[in-house]
């Protein structure tokens, strides 16, 4: 005979174990999902998991020593950018932070027996555009179209806004005997040295050989650019130029 109670009771037991499998399965599936974080700190202060970014984000160091700023035909010297000038002997000036490494650096050259000057430093806004209007006018002298003229003249007088000079920062360095500011100055042994020490006093020479293609500005052996000296030894020991190091330390 069936026995309604045994039935009923087994109704019940089978459903209590279901709900006891459904709960054992919650249990172990919450178990194994991440748990919320949370994104401040005791001080308020936002977690490293609130500021991490996104897979799609790229992850970059930014750049934010002036002495490393970039000024060339891409990118113009900053409207805000103050210039706290030197004189040197000879009337020209260069930016404060670089004046005493510049001058430690002509004082070694000099008791090493060579004869440097410093022919050309900081250049105003409109100094370089005077600069710029006479070097187009030499070429057009030379027969070239006032187009063509200002092409070439690119290649060895930045436009105005555009130069290094203007931030006080660069120097051009010549032995007293050749001031000629051609190639040939890469053998002179005045130039040697400078090529080859400049980096302990925290200068670089800026438009090496070769890199035309990164910096977009002929060789130039006796332009050099004060960056200190951690970036200036960083700079020797990893043979990058400005724009290579800074996109290195952006991406490491």
């Amino acid at each position: 005979m069936y026995n309604k109670d045994k039935g009923k009771k087994g109704r019940v037991a089978a459903v209590v174990c279901v709900l006891l499998a459904v709960l054992l399965v919650w249990l172990v599936v919450s178990a194994m999902m991440p748990k919320p974080k949370d994104k401040s700190d005791k001080t308020g202060y936002k977690t490293i998991v609130d500021t991490m970014p996104t897979p799609t984000e790229k992850v970059k160091k930014p750049v934010d020593d002036p002495l490393l700023i970039i000024v060339n035909k891409d990118n113009k010297v900053p409207s805000d950018w103050d210039v706290d000038l030197v004189a040197l002997s000879g009337g020209n000036k260069v930016n404060k932070v670089a004046y005493s490494n510049l001058q430690k650096m002509m004082d070694k050259a000099r008791e090493k027996g060579f004869d440097p000057i410093v022919c050309s430093s900081y250049r105003s806004k409109h100094r370089q555009r005077e600069l710029y209007n006479e070097t187009v006018e030499k070429y057009i002298a030379q027969g070239k179209s006032r187009k063509a003229a200002k092409r070439a003249a690119r290649e060895w007088v930045s436009i105005p806004g555009t130069s290094e000079h203007q931030l006080g920062l660069a120097v051009d360095i010549v032995p007293v005997e050749n001031q000629v500011l051609d190639t040939a100055q890469e053998f002179n042994q005045t130039q040697r040295w400078f090529m080859k020490n400049c980096y302990k006093y925290g200068f670089i020479l800026r438009y090496p050989d070769g890199k035309k293609s990164v910096t977009g500005v002929e060789y130039e052996p006796w332009h050099y650019r004060y960056v200190g000296k951690k970036h200036s030894k960083a700079m020797k020991r990893l043979g990058l130029c400005l724009e290579e190091y800074v996109e290195y330390l952006e991406n490491n």
